[in-house]
């Protein structure tokens, strides 16, 4: 991987950030923003891969952080090595007419490095995809808005994408204090 490689992941960090600091959106009040974290980029946590899409479509009710329920596609699989062993990760689409594919997964550093309810990865097919094969960086992998912001409901990650080894790529813990749901009453 060349040193744009390097610059280009760098880049879509430095938006977030400035997302999460100076945005009115951001599910951080900006005087309580402190800042993300992340693995150096790795370019081993990068694959080009072939999405096997599952010939029956199975719909697939996740549950959430908030207690509710959020339905997805169960649209396809990818299949890699990483340290000397195959995985597996299932990708999830909202609806049939969506392109776009989630893929949340939850590895060995949660509760001690990552976010422990796990972390996502968006892939958008005119950035991740080229022909048949999809490009799966977790050095691109994210902390779902609940991290943040315990008001915001996230969904959580289906046990089939529970990896048993540690991904030392993509965003870490947030170093802050997550903002906790204020009560009007």
């Amino acid at each position: 991987m060349s040193n744009d490689y390097t610059a280009q992941i760098r880049e879509q960090r430095d938006r977030r950030e400035e997302f999460f600091a100076n945005n009115p959106n951001s599910p951080v009040p900006a005087d309580r923003f402190a800042g993300l974290s992340y693995y150096p980029v790795d370019p081993d946590y990068r694959f080009e891969l072939r999405l096997r899409e599952h010939d029956d479509v199975e719909s697939l009710t996740v549950e959430t952080t908030a207690g509710g329920q959020q339905e997805y596609l169960r649209w396809g699989e990818f299949r890699f090595d990483l340290a000397g062993e195959e995985q597996r990760l299932q990708a999830y689409r909202s609806d049939a007419d969506e392109d776009r594919l989630w893929v949340p997964f939850r590895d060995d550093t949660n509760d001690e490095e990552t976010y422990g309810a796990g972390r996502y990865l968006d892939l958008e097919p005119d950035s991740h995809r080229t022909g048949d094969r999809w490009v799966l960086d977790f050095n691109a992998a994210y902390n779902p808005t609940c991290a943040y912001n315990e008001a915001y409901e996230c969904p959580l990650i289906p046990i089939e994408n529970w990896l048993d080894l540690p991904v030392e790529a993509g965003e870490q813990d947030y170093p802050g204090d997550p903002v906790e749901p204020t009560h009007h009453g």
